[in-house]
């Protein structure tokens, strides 16, 4: 009785050896995660854009597995699948990019320099005040070749980084097989070590897998839809860079609430002072009815309700991942949303229920 109490009153007591131990376990423990965290930042894109394409590949990792009977070799075939889809079209966009991005700077250098701007808006006696104080305030000229100069600059950077570019996308894909391959010893260690219910862990892995379809399918693929559809009448009115202006529009139209207006609606007035307002009614109504229509007509059929977030938290979530984490935010910063989400309606169940 007298040994009961005593080792009951040393577990009540935190100067004791089991609480004093448990402690340094404690900090070990915080101490270990925050290295982790800390070892795992650099990494952090490779890991996303590969568990992004593990989610969105594991239906093909399946089929290759009841095909093969050899998840090992199932995965291998997956990424050299995935690698064809990637980087081919990556490595063709990528260098037209870097040819029509210089040839466009350079264009819009000859226009500026020459005052050929000048004299289209000065045939346009109401902005005549307006470019005035735009003269006063900026050097056309000045400004046009010193973006010339970014932009070859920029190219040359990027052809120099090609290798670094290179060994990210081999350890993406590296990442990607053993995520592929091992993906059921993943989800059960996280399931064995997760303080929620497997009910709860298993609704949890299903809206990031939701989030994570939704995102790229609802945001990616619309975008480069109206990127692509932007590129081509851009190509088709004879104006310079298409692919350039394409692909920027496209990234624009992943950000909600802005989309490629930003691009082609300066591109429609800039036919206008050309005097091609034929050209210009064109684009107009092409970005208007078929750019800005396809948001609402693809988004419902690639999504479905599988994104539940107001077009408010989207935004917040895609801009401040963007800010937060670079180009891996755009993934990143929904999941985040989401996963903060799920456990706040859990915690506010629990409570419930108590």
């Amino acid at each position: 009785m007298q040994a009961a109490n005593k080792h009951k009153q040393d577990n009540n007591d935190w100067g004791s050896k089991s609480h004093v131990q448990t402690l340094v376990m404690m900090l070990i423990t915080v101490l270990g995660l925050y290295l982790c965290y800390k070892m795992a930042i650099p990494f952090l894109a490779v890991l996303v854009w590969a568990l992004t394409l593990a989610v969105l590949f594991s239906p093909l990792q399946g089929y290759l597995e009841r095909k093969l009977k050899a998840s090992g070799l199932a995965a291998m075939v997956s990424v050299l699948i995935i690698g064809l889809i990637v980087v081919i079209p990556a490595v063709f966009v990528g260098q037209q990019l870097l040819f029509q991005a210089v040839k466009g700077a350079q264009s819009i250098e000859v226009k500026l320099s020459s005052g050929e701007w000048q004299h289209k808006l000065e045939a346009q006696p109401q902005l005549a005040p307006i470019l005035e104080k735009i003269e006063q305030r900026i050097d056309f000229p000045g400004a046009s070749a010193a973006f010339t100069q970014w932009v070859n600059t920029s190219a040359a950077d990027i052809v120099k980084a090609s290798a670094v570019q290179i060994l990210g996308l081999c350890l993406i894909f590296y990442v990607l097989f053993f995520f592929l391959r091992d993906r059921q010893i993943f989800l059960r260690a996280i399931a064995r070590h997760s303080p929620l219910s497997p009910l709860q862990m298993e609704g949890l892995l299903e809206r990031i897998g939701d989030t994570i379809h939704a995102t790229v399918y609802g945001t990616f693929a619309v975008a480069s839809v109206q990127g692509l559809l932007g590129g081509l009448m851009f190509w088709w009115l004879g104006l310079p860079a298409p692919l350039l202006w394409g692909l920027i529009m496209g990234m624009l139209a992943v950000i909600p609430m802005l989309g490629a207006f930003v691009i082609w609606a300066p591109a429609a007035l800039f036919l206008l002072l050309e005097g091609a307002w034929h050209y210009a009614l064109t684009l107009s109504l092409w970005g208007m009815l078929v750019v800005g229509t396809v948001d609402n007509l693809l988004r419902p059929v690639l999504v479905g309700d599988r994104l539940r977030l107001h077009t408010v938290l989207t935004f917040l979530s895609v801009v401040g991942g963007l800010m937060v984490f670079g180009a891996a935010g755009l993934i990143l910063g929904p999941v985040i949303l989401v996963i903060t989400m799920a456990l706040l309606e859990f915690w506010s169940d629990r409570n419930t229920t108590l």
